[in-house]
């Protein structure tokens, strides 16, 4: 039996949640789980329709990018998980999609601005998108230095990585992460939903101003703060 049979089980079903909430078309997209333990992750394999996967389909590599176990090519985009899983070790699953949303503000190279309180129950700070990758890295080791693009962004613009658990790869697309798989897939969901709203908002009001500060606190803070009062 192989030890990794749980760490694959969570992978499968994160996957196919995917593919449930709408967030991928055909082929496309990919979710991964780590066990920084052991460190190796499972990832969905290449172009494998989400109707055909199995738990044994998933394939675990290690943080060298070699695969453990699999018999089949992992995901075209492993090296960029690897990399954020080696620097980021407080994340436990990283999502990646093609979500309709999403990709429109990341081809076109906004922020997503914080409008209302669905932004701010999630995260105080715009959504943000990176520059377009450099041509000089595009024919380098592509997958790894998207890894290396996001974390760029991050340490620019100061931002926390276990506060804003998603980002926008300029004229590319989505990338989220949370304390595992599924909650990465949330954040997956919760960007496009975002990324929707913010969207509608300006094509009613071109002008609409961001959210005010004490709102944003509020509503972020009744849901992660240290007083926080939201749900059971």
């Amino acid at each position: 039996m192989s030890s990794y049979k749980l760490l694959k089980q969570e992978c499968f079903e994160a996957n196919l949640q995917l593919h449930t909430l709408g967030l991928v078309i055909y082929t496309f997209g990919n979710v991964s789980t780590v066990d920084h333990d052991k460190g190796v992750f499972a990832i969905k394999p290449s172009g494998v329709p989400y109707t055909n996967l199995r738990p044994d389909d998933m394939v675990v590599i290690d943080f060298d990018n070699m695969v453990v176990e699999g018999a089949l090519k992992p995901s075209s985009d492993t090296k960029t998980h690897c990399y954020l899983y080696k620097n980021w070790e407080h994340i436990g699953g990283i999502a990646h999609t093609h979500a309709m949303y999403s990709v429109s503000w990341a081809q076109a190279q906004k922020d997503i601005p914080i409008f209302g309180t669905t932004h701010a129950d999630h995260l105080t700070k715009d959504i943000p998108c990176t520059s377009p990758m450099d041509d000089d890295l595009i024919v380098g080791n592509y997958e790894h230095n998207t890894g290396v693009q996001i974390l760029d962004c991050f340490t620019e613009r100061g931002l926390d990585y276990q506060e804003v658990e998603m980002v926008l790869i300029g004229n590319h697309g989505p990338f989220t992460w949370g304390n595992n798989a599924a909650k990465a897939v949330y954040n997956s969901k919760v960007l496009e939903t975002v990324a929707q709203m913010a969207y509608l908002t300006i094509q009613i009001n071109p002008d609409a101003p961001r959210l005010k500060n004490l709102l944003i606190k509020k509503h972020y803070d009744r849901k992660h703060g240290k007083n926080a009062y939201y749900g059971q």
